[in-house]
């Protein structure tokens, strides 16, 4: 019986506190238990206090988890909720990944002002992002645009785009769902051509390793089919050491108790790339992961990589 109030560490910005409130509100179903029992701690990271600049100058992805993680090693937190694709492959000593909630829709989504679609905009037109990998492929898709990098959360970006600061955005669809966003999208983009960020709409709860109590609190929540696309995408990504510094995309599908994976890593001005596609048994989505990051990694060579990290 849980007789103190479990605590929920997250970010601050609307999208991290829908993605919050739905854990909560997942656990309190789950478990028949009361709002009350839960609480909602807001904690603020480097990531968003650091706005000026992209965040492969400032550090990459950790800079979105540490301060959190911190308070979940030490007992202040019981779990963070995260988007997964801000997670890091390698996490603190005695932290995991517990539980994974269902994934929402994985694809990226256009918003322009008078154009819309990509191949509308006009040329040499400005499309904001904070992306490397959306960058990148805006690129390989239209080298005549000009990409600029657009940080802050979903509705400052989009604040951006109704002052004319930019012509275009691109966001997540599964945040504008959470958010209640959706019907500003311009357009939904194939993942067959705009392949996602790995990780891309699901989210991960995060806990200390070996805490039984939490560990049962979480077990009703977790998805078996997100967990095991998720394995997949994480190990492609460790697999590349991939960070915020690389142009990375990649999706894993579960069905018919298999995994197809497709994979694709880009130079940063969509001018080169190396795709992978590989497919095998549920029980084998790290395995399947790992290759295809492996197979990338020997076709594109060691200077591929080093040239533009």
């Amino acid at each position: 019986m849980q007789t103190k109030p479990f605590r929920i560490g997250t970010r601050g910005s609307p999208l991290a506190l829908a993605q919050a409130e739905e854990t909560r509100d997942r656990l309190m179903a789950a478990h028949g238990l009361s709002k009350d029992i839960f609480e909602i701690v807001v904690i603020s990271t480097k990531g968003d206090r650091i706005t000026d600049r992209p965040l492969s100058e400032i550090g990459g992805k950790g800079l979105f988890t540490e301060e959190i993680e911190a308070q979940i090693s030490d007992g202040r937190l019981d779990i963070a909720v995260h988007s997964s694709k801000d997670m890091p492959t390698v996490l603190p000593e005695g932290l995991c990944l517990s539980a994974f909630l269902p994934r929402e829709d994985c694809r990226d989504v256009f918003i322009g002002g008078a154009a819309g679609s990509i191949a509308e905009l006009p040329q040499g037109a400005v499309v904001g992002t904070s992306s490397l990998r959306r960058g990148a492929l805006v690129r390989r898709m239209r080298p005549d645009l000009q990409v600029v990098s657009l940080r802050g959360n979903v509705q400052t970006r989009m604040r951006k785009l109704e002052e004319g600061v930019v012509d275009g955005i691109l966001l997540a669809l599964a945040g504008l769902r959470r958010l209640g966003l959706e019907s500003h999208a311009s357009d939904i983009m194939d993942p067959k051509t705009f392949l996602p960020a790995l990780g891309q709409g699901a989210i991960c709860i995060e806990s200390r390793e070996g805490d039984a109590v939490t560990d049962a609190m979480l077990a009703p929540i977790d998805d078996h089919a997100t967990r095991t696309a998720l394995t997949c995408e994480r190990a492609f990504l460790a697999a590349l050491d991939g960070s915020c510094r690389t142009p990375i995309a990649g999706l894993a599908v579960v069905g018919g108790d298999g995994v197809s994976f497709s994979g694709m890593v880009l130079s940063p001005d969509g001018s080169a790339s190396f795709e992978v596609s590989r497919q095998g048994e549920e029980n084998e989505a790290g395995q399947i992961g790992r290759a295809a990051g492996e197979e990338i990694r020997a076709e594109a060579g060691p200077g591929f990589f080093e040239s533009w990290v």
